[in-house]
């Protein structure tokens, strides 16, 4: 159980890199809001991530018309590569797929977007009690760090019951599994401190949840950790814990060619001038039959909205009439996970010399999961570590400089004094972001999904919710943000 994870997660208008061979979609090849100031349209899609262009690539299919409201001068949420200073480029946000991430997978080989094996050879790295111990990932034991065996008993244990009880939950309507209530009104980290009663084991344990959600286990409803590991998975195939946290056959597999925002940039390009940069939505009001949209230096009028944004920043949307008390309640009570990612560059991998495959797992320091995020021919190197949860909270009011000397300590630490002095560094702080304030995913504390989630997709006089919160399969992940995006202009199209 390699505890990392990758979702969906901007800080830079310039995007990709001549290495890449990036083509940045940005005000000047989409449609600006100064040259569109009044559009009427079919379908006002609000936000252009995945979901978003998602949702207006499948509306254009079905004959309709549509414009793509973007609050940024770039496309693609909170999945952005961002440009190094020796040419080449490293993911600030969503980065890795894996098996039964079917629709992301899709929509990248429709625009020729390729994937590669993400680094993952040689050995991981156990730091505990001050001690380094470096452990194969092809043994009997998988990639689970050697912690005591009395640990790794009760870890076996308290993983296999998480994943009998995620059984129980069906996905599109985690609510109305028999021990919803039960499961709802109790913290994950309670549950644990029941279960995980080796100190090792709940070592393994909280380092897994922080990895997934950004978020400490006392702030995560036992019920949504359990939907969420239902959701790891497809149609087809039961989601698990170790498909959540595992590099090879897990959520961490691969990465793609030219990195991971080429996605959208492709996507956004067969749509032209129907997306619209820097208009970022102020409000949504009921007019005659059908919806003005207004944003920044353009005004949309439609038959029908879809906001496809993270709860939280929906709800900053003045709604004319007022939403639902069940909708808004919602979303005052979904906060975003808490996460920077911080990149470390090298003139080269120094550390595959060494038999080590970038990969840590940590009991301390402010990074405590990392990966080799080298570009696929190891021209140069780069570690990617997460800075998450209570230690990404800790830099609230850090500059970057504060941030970059703590990142560049735990790599030492991890990988030798050769990390000390990387030939580049950047930090994405998610937090920090205007649009995003925070990543990879809005998540549920105890009592909301009972009380609320029925609110989540059940669309309000013409509004629809998309977004990667909305997805029933890999739900926080870019691929449930494709999921979300087909699935509300499925529901429109039935409408129109």
């Amino acid at each position: 159980m390699h505890v990392a994870r990758e979702r969906q997660l901007s800080r830079r208008s310039l995007i990709g890199g001549a290495a890449a061979g990036a083509v940045a979609l940005t005000a000047t090849a989409a449609g600006t809001a100064e040259a569109a100031a009044t559009r009427d349209v079919d379908v006002a899609i609000v936000g252009g991530g995945l979901a978003g262009l998602t949702a207006a690539r499948d509306l254009v299919a079905g004959g309709k018309t549509v414009v793509v409201l973007e609050a940024r001068d770039r496309v693609g949420g909170r999945v952005v590569n961002l440009p190094l200073p020796n040419g080449g480029w490293t993911e600030g946000g969503g980065e890795f797929v894996g098996p039964t991430q079917n629709r992301i997978k899709a929509l990248a080989d429709s625009l020729g977007v390729a994937t590669f094996t993400t680094y993952n050879t040689g050995k991981n790295l156990l730091y505990k009690d001050g001690k380094k111990t470096p452990y194969a990932t092809d043994g009997l034991l998988g990639s689970v760090p050697p912690v005591d065996v009395a640990g790794l008993a009760n870890a076996a244990i308290v993983q296999s019951a998480l994943d009998d009880m995620a059984r129980q939950v069906p996905v599109d309507a985690p609510w109305t599994a028999a021990k919803a209530a039960e499961w709802d009104r109790q913290t994950f980290e309670s549950w644990l401190n029941a279960n995980a009663v080796v100190p090792s084991a709940k070592f393994l344990l909280d380092v897994a949840c922080t990895s997934v959600f950004s978020a400490q286990p006392a702030e995560l409803s036992l019920l949504y950790v359990l939907f969420y590991l239902a959701a790891a998975g497809d149609e087809n195939n039961p989601g698990t814990l170790e498909r959540l946290t595992d590099t090879a056959g897990g959520a961490q597999e691969s990465r793609f060619v030219g990195g991971s925002q080429q996605v959208p940039i492709r996507l956004a390009a067969t749509l032209g001038d129907r997306v619209v940069l820097n208009a970022p939505v102020r409000s949504v009001t009921r007019s005659g039959d059908g919806l003005l949209v207004t944003a920044d230096g353009i005004a949309v009028t439609a038959r029908r909205v879809v906001v496809a944004l993270p709860p939280p920043l929906a709800a900053r949307i003045t709604y004319d009439p007022l939403l639902p008390a069940s909708r808004d309640q919602l979303t005052q009570r979904m906060p975003m996970g808490s996460i920077g990612k911080a990149i470390a560059v090298y003139d080269t991998p120094f550390w595959r010399a060494d038999g080590l495959n970038g990969q840590v797992v940590s009991d301390s320091g402010t990074v405590r999961s990392t990966f080799d995020n080298s570009p696929q021919d190891g021209s140069y190197g780069a570690l990617m570590g997460f800075v998450e949860a209570d230690e990404m909270r800790k830099f609230d009011g850090a500059g970057t400089d504060t941030v970059r000397a703590a990142v560049l300590k735990d790599y030492a630490t991890y990988f030798g004094d050769r990390a000390k002095t990387p030939i580049a560094f950047v930090l994405q702080r998610w937090d920090n972001e205007a649009f995003s304030r925070g990543g990879p995913v809005a998540y549920a504390p105890p009592g909301v999904l009972t009380r609320y989630g029925a609110a989540l997709r059940a669309p309000v006089g013409g509004i629809h919710w998309a977004g990667t919160e909305t997805s029933t399969y890999w739900n926080g992940y870019m691929d449930g943000a494709v999921r979300s995006g087909e699935r509300v202009a499925k529901e429109i199209l039935a409408a129109l």
